[in-house]
């Protein structure tokens, strides 16, 4: 980690707890003296919170605290996901209850629309995964990656409620990262795609049923293989390393 993404990362957790949108942060040679670093590396620092949707810089002022919306929380989510290995399984251990919740209330209030949509992405998730079957299509396993995340936004928006819809569009981008560990793990395992297309369609199925807890029960276990295909990833990593 540089001078700078540490310093990006402490006056994040300052800006979360200390200040409103709209205050302005400290100035550089305050920020500077504080953490012990240059002001070019203060200005690096200011550059990815605002990159991060954290900070506003208008011309000639003091950067300053956006409103919050998704795009902070999903670059939080990221620097976690990319810079500890733990925060992979923080994040599983969100999916856990959030998306076993959803798929809940999915199968309690889903509307014909919101089935609809959760089929159409297990449709193109079953044809991707046959187009990437040997392995050799990056685009297909692109769709693929794609269709997964559709599939379980899908489920958000069919529950009903709001505030899990807003939470999985934050975490949008890390779980893209996270699939594809999952599937380099997986493949370790000796499973395949028919395994996480399989665990997609069971929860489709209880979800069209009006089944929940058949649909919790079917998400928790898609999960826990997920769980296990992120450790398969890692553990790879660490030996080869």
């Amino acid at each position: 980690m540089t001078a700078a993404e540490r310093v990006a990362n402490e006056l994040t957790e300052i800006i979360l707890r200390d200040l409103a949108p709209g205050a302005s942060i400290p100035s550089e040679a305050d920020i500077a003296s504080r953490f012990e670093v240059s002001r070019l590396t203060v200005r690096e620092a200011v550059k990815m919170l605002v990159g991060r949707g954290l900070l506003h810089i208008g011309r000639g002022r003091r950067a300053v605290v956006r409103e919050p919306d998704s795009s902070v929380f999903a670059a939080l989510l990221v620097s976690i996901v990319r810079n500890d290995p733990k925060g992979l399984f923080d994040l599983i251990e969100l999916r856990m209850a959030m998306e076993s919740l959803s798929s809940g209330l999915a199968a309690k209030r889903a509307s014909r629309a919101g089935v609809q949509a959760i089929d159409a992405a297990m449709r193109d998730m079953r044809a991707s995964a046959a187009e990437a079957a040997d392995g050799e299509n990056p685009e297909a396993e692109a769709r693929f990656h794609e269709s997964d995340l559709q599939f379980h936004e899908a489920i958000a928006m069919a529950s009903g409620n709001r505030v899990i819809a807003f939470i999985f569009e934050a975490m949008a981008k890390p779980l893209r990262e996270s699939f594809v560990m999952s599937r380099r793990g997986q493949t370790l395992r000796g499973a395949g795609r028919v395994e996480t297309v399989e665990a997609h369609q069971a929860i489709l199925d209880a979800i069209r049923a009006g089944d929940q807890r058949a649909a919790v029960d079917a998400m928790r276990a898609h999960l826990k293989s997920t769980e296990l295909d992120i450790r398969s990833h890692l553990a790879s990593g660490v030996a080869a390393a």
